[in-house]
């Protein structure tokens, strides 16, 4: 997985990118990060100056068009270089569609992923027309520009990036995979802290009861915090016996039956 990422602000990208698992993965290979400064490609006259004033008024710099696409058009001609299909070019907006995992499962398959990073109160619309395959937000609220969005993604999206994980069976087995539950709970030694007992089924070494009770526990707290992921469940008999000891039934009436 290549990442490319247009931003004012690259060594913040490439400081937070650097460390833990997606440093490790970078290291080894698997994942690569090419940061481009959009300033590099502001007009020589303006000194590396890539914002103006927004035509009809209103508070804030806007981020012109051209250093942009400039930026932009040379991060595709370089991948078009090496002979890849046209990337698609990843704009952080509130405006965007919603960010989720199945959104980094589906982009993880993609070869090169281009993030465009705007700032100040946005970049000129033309350019976003121009070059913007998808706009993406990961959630109700506005930063100060799209860097953290951006690194948002890149960790969720390499996650899935096969090999980036030293456990290839844990990512299948977090939250919101597979039918997009919440994660049961996690426990480690010692058995006893500070007056807390890890669950006894965890120390049987019944695996299938193990296994069991994680299901459940699932089932229990999505339906308690997240109730709106409920009806992405797929239940088998088990489940809704379970369901219907503990009274959640209800919670899951929309759900679909293996």
């Amino acid at each position: 997985m290549n990442f490319h990422v247009l931003t004012l602000f690259p060594e913040m990208i490439e400081d937070a990118f650097s460390s833990s698992i997606t440093g490790r993965a970078k290291e080894k290979g698997i994942l690569t990060l090419d940061c481009v400064n959009i300033r590099d490609f502001a007009e020589e006259k303006r000194k590396g100056r890539v914002d103006d004033y927004s035509y009809g008024g209103g508070a804030g710099m806007i981020m012109q068009a051209e250093p942009v696409y400039r930026a932009c058009v040379s991060v595709l001609d370089r991948i078009g270089g090496q002979g890849g299909r046209k990337p698609r070019v990843l704009y952080m907006s509130p405006a965007g569609s919603r960010f989720t995992q199945r959104m980094a499962e589906e982009l993880s398959r993609e070869d090169d992923l281009v993030f465009l990073c705007g700032h100040y109160e946005g970049i000129d619309q033309r350019v976003i027309d121009e070059v913007v395959t998808d706009e993406v937000s990961i959630g109700d609220f506005v930063l100060t520009g799209g860097e953290l969005p951006a690194l948002v993604m890149m960790d969720a999206i390499s996650r899935m990036v096969p090999g980036v994980l030293s456990n290839e069976e844990s990512a299948g087995t977090e939250s919101f995979m597979g039918d997009g539950l919440l994660e049961y709970p996690q426990y480690s030694r010692p058995e006893l802290w500070r007056g807390h007992q890890v669950p006894e089924i965890l120390l049987s070494g019944n695996h299938g009861a193990v296994d069991r009770w994680r299901r459940e526990q699932s089932l229990m707290i999505t339906a308690s915090k997240r109730p709106d992921l409920c009806s992405g469940a797929v239940l088998d008999k088990k489940d809704r016996k379970f369901l219907r000891e503990a009274g959640l039934t209800k919670a899951y009436r929309d759900a679909r039956e293996i």
